[in-house]
């Protein structure tokens, strides 16, 4: 009768110990957890810089001087642009005194309009052919007006085609004296190609 109450104890307490034991493991574990979360927030205060790195990986320290890097280009490369001057081929290959005012007419419009904008041009008025005559000392229609213009306006300057000139000095059997704002180049085509290969803007009346 003892022995057999003594096994009931035993059982009992056995019993008591098995549901007894997952409840203090989770008493324990939950007291543990809020132990390392302190923990871990202190580190976190003594070393603030680890966790934002952590959570940035392979960033690229340098892409904030992005924008200003792209700003000062575009500023570069306007002051460039504006500094770049404007350069203009006018033809003139007619005898016709109409077509050769048409010329002197778009040369001052031209100048005057930059000028105006407060930006570098350059002109210049090619002559070769019959168009020699605007430039011929002797024979010019424009010759007062080409004289004013280049005091009022030194960025357009006039070409005279060497090839045309002696032509016509041996055609006419004398010297082709040209004005004095007349520059003589070896031929006035070539001169106008060479220019267009410089990137200069051509123009024909």
């Amino acid at each position: 009768m003892i022995n057999s109450k003594l096994a009931m104890a035993v059982i009992s307490g056995l019993a008591m110990l098995l549901l007894a034991g997952p409840n203090a493991q989770a008493q324990q574990d939950s007291q543990l957890i809020p132990q390392a979360s302190a923990k871990s927030q202190a580190s976190n205060q003594k070393h603030p810089g680890r966790h934002k790195q952590a959570g940035k990986p392979g960033q690229n320290h340098t892409s904030k001087q992005n924008p200003a890097s792209a700003r000062a280009l575009a500023q570069m490369t306007t002051s460039e642009i504006a500094r770049k001057p404007h350069r203009l081929i006018l033809q003139v290959n007619s005898n016709e005194p109409a077509m050769m005012n048409l010329t002197l007419n778009n040369a001052t419009n031209v100048a005057q309009y930059y000028r105006d904008l407060g930006e570098p041009v350059s002109i210049e008025v090619v002559t070769f052919g019959p168009g020699l005559h605007m430039l011929r000392d002797d024979t010019s229609p424009v010759k007062p007006r080409i004289e004013v213009l280049a005091m009022s306006h030194p960025e357009i300057s006039f070409k005279a085609c060497g090839n045309t000139q002696e032509n016509m000095r041996k055609a006419e059997n004398k010297d082709i004296s040209l004005i004095p704002q007349a520059t003589v180049v070896k031929s006035g085509v070539v001169r106008v190609m060479e220019l267009q290969e410089q990137g200069w803007s051509y123009v024909k009346p």
